[in-house]
């Protein structure tokens, strides 16, 4: 598959590492050694997919003309837009084009995020009665310092859109049912400290999100009728502990099992090999999981006064 990325940041470049050799193209309007300065000056028929990793400003244009030309796209989380309805104009115009649109939302590909989808599947815990997720960074100063990223509703757009995805992985829930607990600006003009929940339907969900978590940690709890499990750390940081606690009743110590996934970030290549596999199968285009996600942080950041706490 010959693919061009556009955007050359951090995650273009990511993105174009892992591509290879089906790299046939690079795009960007300052990069000095991009291919080109803009997509339009790519001779559409030398690629058959693009790798969108722009601001989220000029997402919509640049799919739309890249659906029209009849590419696939990967374009990097979270799709978002004015109201959900232009992500359904997408979705349609994606399937009659008979090209797929993907939203990459790589940490679907970290080892035990997914070994605990599997895990739930399997009833490993029963009835699920609660998940709470912890994912914090220490970007702040890197987020002020950019004049796109340090706006709207920030660390809830950021890694909001992944906490909404793990949750999305592991249960279903109405969008509707989300709000927001705090978006406190700290240090940046957008929020870097953000609490949500959603308690009108179970599982139970809480997440905390911060860019002034000044050493990377992520941490995800699932609590269920007959045990727990417990994730401590993303193997793209260091190792990575998934423990599985079984209950023991009416109370006691539970049997415990534990794995662990040393460092090291797997979940770039699997991402790209996925939506390769799914390009050469030729699967629909399907943003239901986008739209879930445009409603549930539209309504979190509904929730509040819209402007951020100041400390």
């Amino acid at each position: 598959m010959r693919v061009v990325v556009v955007g050359l940041g951090i995650q273009g470049r990511k993105r174009a590492h892992f591509a290879g050799q089906d790299v046939v193209a690079t795009v960007d309007p300052v990069v000095a050694d991009a291919t080109a300065r803009d997509l339009w000056k790519i001779p559409v028929d030398s690629y058959d997919a693009a790798l969108l990793c722009v601001p989220d400003g000029v997402k919509l244009e640049l799919l739309h003309y890249l659906v029209g030309q009849r590419k696939h796209v990967l374009v990097e989380k979270p799709l978002f837009a004015a109201n959900a309805a232009e992500i359904v104009s997408l979705q349609k115009s994606a399937q009659a084009m008979g090209v797929l649109v993907y939203s990459a939302y790589n940490h679907r590909f970290e080892p035990h995020i997914a070994r605990v989808k599997q895990l739930l599947a399997e009833g490993a815990v029963g009835t699920v009665y609660r998940i709470s997720i912890y994912y914090g960074n220490g970007t702040a100063r890197l987020v002020r310092e950019s004049s796109w990223r340090d706006r709207g509703t920030g660390v809830l757009h950021d890694l909001g859109s992944h906490a909404l995805d793990v949750v999305a992985q592991w249960s279903t829930r109405p969008a509707d049912d989300y709000s927001a607990v705090s978006l406190t600006a700290y240090e940046n003009r957008a929020p870097d400290h953000a609490v949500f929940h959603a308690v009108g339907h179970s599982p139970h969900v809480f997440a905390e999100l911060s860019l002034l978590s000044w050493r990377n940690h992520f941490r995800a709890e699932v609590i269920g009728e007959s045990g727990s499990l417990h994730i401590d750390g993303l193997a793209k940081w260091g190792d990575s502990y998934l423990t599985w606690r079984r209950r023991v009743l009416p109370a006691g110590r539970p049997d415990e099992e534990t794995w662990r996934i040393p460092s090291g970030d797997p979940t770039w290549q699997a991402e790209y090999e996925h939506f390769s596999v799914l390009c050469m199968n030729h699967v629909s285009t399907d943003l239901s999981r986008d739209i879930h996600i445009h409603e549930a942080l539209k309504r979190i950041s509904a929730s509040t006064s819209q402007q951020a706490e100041r400390r």
